[in-house]
């Protein structure tokens, strides 16, 4: 019988590794650093939810790199549909977006580790291994507020964005990128009036009176913030 590595992966075997992202020069990014390692490869390429379901059907991998922003279906929507997919399957989100709010979410939906587009190869390929190893990775600063966050926050102590679900997060974050609610029913095939019944009731939990005092939220907000892509 062929030994097993830790992650049971058959030793010898190169780690098959699908990335998800929907920028053409991102993907050749990834695949090129993925594939420099003598123990990786890149079996496959997505660059939105449709795609990735099938590529998962049909190579399934041993980890899947998954963009959060993704056209149409989320990346965080996308976790969730691949881990019930494919319950075994690593899942690595990698994000221009802040972690400090999108990581936790992410873990959340089932993913094991989430790293920003901006850290360096090395970085990657450590986090790729951390997470082929069962273990959760997050950067060290984003460690250790987590762990303040649950020694001190008493019960019942979030902010108002905390509070929100994963769908009137990412609604939220659509508005503040400038998207008017037929658009964004468009994009995460839903009707208007489903989009208008969750800005409601984002508004509801932020306090919010107008959907110009929405929209003026969703458009400062720090923590919804997208840096342009390069």
């Amino acid at each position: 019988m062929a030994a097993r590595k830790p992650n049971g992966i058959t030793a010898g075997r190169k780690t098959n590794i699908l990335i998800v992202d929907d920028h053409p020069m991102m993907r050749e990014g990834l695949r090129s650093v993925i594939n420099r390692q003598p123990d990786m490869t890149v079996c496959g390429e997505a660059e939105n939810a449709p795609q990735a379901i099938r590529a998962v059907q049909k190579l399934n991998p041993d980890l899947a790199l998954v963009d959060i922003t993704l056209p149409g279906k989320s990346g965080l929507e996308l976790v969730k549909d691949l881990r019930a997919l494919l319950p075994k399957l690593v899942i690595l989100a990698i994000s221009l977006h802040d972690e400090s709010l999108y990581a936790e979410r992410m873990l959340r939906a089932g993913a094991s580790g989430y790293i920003t587009k901006q850290q360096p190869p090395e970085e990657l390929v450590k986090a790729i291994r951390q997470v082929l190893d069962k273990r959760v990775y997050v950067s060290s600063e984003l460690s250790e507020s987590l762990l303040r966050r649950f020694s001190f926050q008493a019960p019942g102590d979030l902010s108002p964005m905390k509070l929100l679900t994963d769908r009137e997060f990412e609604i939220l974050h659509l508005i503040g990128e400038g998207k008017a609610q037929r658009d964004i029913a468009r994009q995460l095939h839903l009707s208007p009036k489903t989009i208008a019944v969750h800005a409601a009731n984002i508004r509801q939990k932020l306090h919010l009176k107008t959907t110009a005092q929405l929209i003026r939220f969703a458009v400062q907000s720090e923590d919804l913030r997208h840096p342009a892509r390069d």
